[in-house]
């Protein structure tokens, strides 16, 4: 199989197999830094289809200066923050939808439970907080992608990761009961 530079080179050059190669490849991915921005699955397909086509007008623009990696989170991280504007406007109803539940899990109500908290909790961060802590903990971005990604300091960067786990430890904290720890410690983990 071809480089993932190699790729992005075929299909700036419009090699349209070389191009949905690497949307397959990055697709989870971006769905879920969407999913984790927005908090549910409608508004993170929206987000997601948005960023795959923003991630197709753009790549002849593609200049290799940053990982294709990094470029394309920081396409879903945008695509996410224009549908949290959008989502502002217009009502909302429901709850948060969650992740697949796994059957083999030995309490699935308790996997639905620790879904749902950490996805509240998250959504009460502030937007900037939010997707700092999304782009690290849930895409495993290093604070120099996060950087580029969001065109901020690395400082900034860490500031807003270490605010945001500090706000989530302390809303988790409220939810104690409901919230098992071996979920809590994976959703503050540090670095």
């Amino acid at each position: 199989m071809p480089s993932e530079q190699a790729l992005v080179k075929a299909a700036q050059a419009g090699d349209r197999k070389a191009l949905n190669q690497l949307l397959k490849t990055h697709y989870d991915q971006v769905f879920l830094i969407c999913r984790r921005v927005l908090g549910n699955h409608t508004d993170a397909a929206d987000a997601t289809q948005n960023a795959l086509i923003a991630i197709v007008k753009g790549l002849p623009r593609f200049d290799h200066r940053s990982k294709f990696s990094t470029w394309i989170y920081r396409i879903a991280t945008n695509a996410a923050l224009d549908e949290t504007r959008r989502r502002s406007r217009r009502p909302q109803i429901g709850m948060p939808d969650t992740e697949p539940i796994d059957p083999s899990s030995p309490d699935p109500a308790s996997q639905v439970t620790n879904q749902i908290v950490v996805t509240a909790a998250l959504e009460e961060l502030s937007e900037e907080f939010r997707v700092a802590v999304v782009l690290r903990d849930v895409a495993g971005m290093d604070y120099e992608e996060i950087s580029q990604t969001l065109n901020i300091p690395i400082g900034t960067v860490r500031s807003r990761i270490a605010r945001a786990r500090a706000q989530l430890a302390d809303k988790l904290s409220h939810h104690h009961g409901e919230l098992n720890t071996s979920d809590k410690r994976h959703t503050t983990n540090h670095d």
